[in-house]
């Protein structure tokens, strides 16, 4: 298992209320700018589901409103219209938490600028410090192990835990509040204190494997996503296979997943969906590299953004998925701001794969299963197999 404390959803998301990054960032543009549909039609919904998303949203509004005529908390109001709803992943936040998932999806976060993971025996390891960010400029580095978080102490805690406690999510920390690290190299046990920094994130990570494959590890759709991919698929090796590693991936903007699409597709259908029960659909650009031997490599943890990739790949017979089934997250989210600022976020829609596979509740199949520690070599192999794309 592993985490980091730069690119982590907001603190309700973690508490399993919602958002995990899918398409409300590009719904908000969307909103902004009018390229969605405008339409009255409300979704078409079980009977013994949700009410309709309309309606849905009305009752928050109402209920948010009505509280503060009250004296009361909007957000408090609208958080137990939402929980009635039976919305799954329907979720109120603050302007705050709401701005925080903002600035994440444009590529920038506060933290300290570690990546970590938990071992086997459940101790915290630092698996990357990001170049001029605070934990770098202290001495930090690769390998180090992270004993405490401001004198709580993390070992045997899930990483998700220990990024908050880096953030500092608890008292909502800004850039500049600082945050001490009790830290083990060897025999050396010491403490840093660091200042939290307003960061950019690298959602796009290019290595090549013997042999020349390269690897694009894609950890999340922040804004600039498929354009650094293209150009690693354009700086690729000629004549050489390409692993495009979505393990863990929440999702993200769905514009940059389309756009990641299109540099593996010649154009086409990518997924369709609904908004308020109006069909739309999403298409890749022309001219995508389509002869290049390809493998996406997937797990429990790919969702939303990257599982519509997975699902276009697959379907149009561009890539061979390998590894295990998706998390399962098809939804779409609309926001909705109230009174105070909050924002509730309620479900309007699903999206399908181009062949209508719905992704909801039932995540992507890969097409070979594989453990984590075979994924990777399992890809190589099916690479070799694939043959000279020439």
């Amino acid at each position: 298992m592993s985490g980091r404390d730069l690119f982590c959803p907001p603190r309700r998301v973690r508490r399993g209320a919602a958002l995990t990054l899918v398409f409300a960032g590009v719904l908000v543009t969307g909103a902004a700018t009018g390229s969605f549909p405008e339409t009255g039609t409300p979704l078409r919904e079980a009977a013994a589901g949700p009410a309709p998303a309309a309606t849905r949203h009305e009752a928050v509004q109402k209920a948010a409103a009505e509280a503060m005529a009250d004296g009361k908390s909007p957000m408090e109001a609208a958080e137990r219209a939402v929980s009635r709803s039976g919305d799954r992943w329907g979720a109120v936040y603050s302007e705050g938490e709401y701005q925080e998932f903002q600035d994440a999806l444009d590529g920038r976060y506060t933290g300290v600028g570690l990546w970590a993971r938990s071992d086997r025996d459940g101790r915290i390891e630092v698996t990357r410090v990001q170049p001029g960010s605070p934990a770098a400029e202290a001495g930090v580095r690769r390998g180090d192990r992270l004993r405490s978080v401001d004198g709580s102490k993390v070992d045997g805690r899930p990483v998700t835990e220990v990024v908050s406690l880096l953030r500092g999510d608890a008292d909502d920390a800004a850039a500049g509040t600082t945050v001490t690290l009790g830290l083990e190299r060897g025999t050396r046990a010491w403490t840093e204190k660091l200042h939290r920094a307003s960061l950019s994130t690298d959602s796009v990570a290019v290595s090549r494997l013997p042999g020349g494959v390269t690897v694009i590890k894609i950890s999340a759709f922040t804004k600039g996503t498929g354009g650094a991919v293209r150009t690693a698929v354009r700086q690729a090796p000629a004549d050489t296979g390409i692993v495009l590693d979505l393990r863990g991936n929440s999702g993200g903007l769905v514009t940059e997943a389309v756009e990641t699409s299109s540099a593996f597709l010649d154009g086409g259908l990518v997924a369709t969906y609904d908004v308020d029960g109006a069909p739309c659909s999403l298409h890749a650009d022309p001219g995508g590299d389509t002869s290049r031997p390809l493998v996406t490599l997937v797990d429990g943890g790919t969702m939303s953004a990257a599982e519509l990739l997975t699902g276009a790949l697959q379907d149009r017979g561009r890539a061979v998925v390998i590894g295990s089934r998706t998390f399962g997250k098809g939804s779409i989210q609309m926001p909705t701001k109230l009174p105070d600022g909050s924002v509730a976020e309620l479900t309007v829609g699903h999206y399908r794969t181009p062949s209508g596979h719905a992704v909801d509740g039932r995540g992507i199949t890969p097409d070979l299963e594989a453990a984590p520690r075979e994924a990777l070599p399992r890809a190589q192999t099916v690479l070799t197999g694939l043959g000279d794309p020439s």
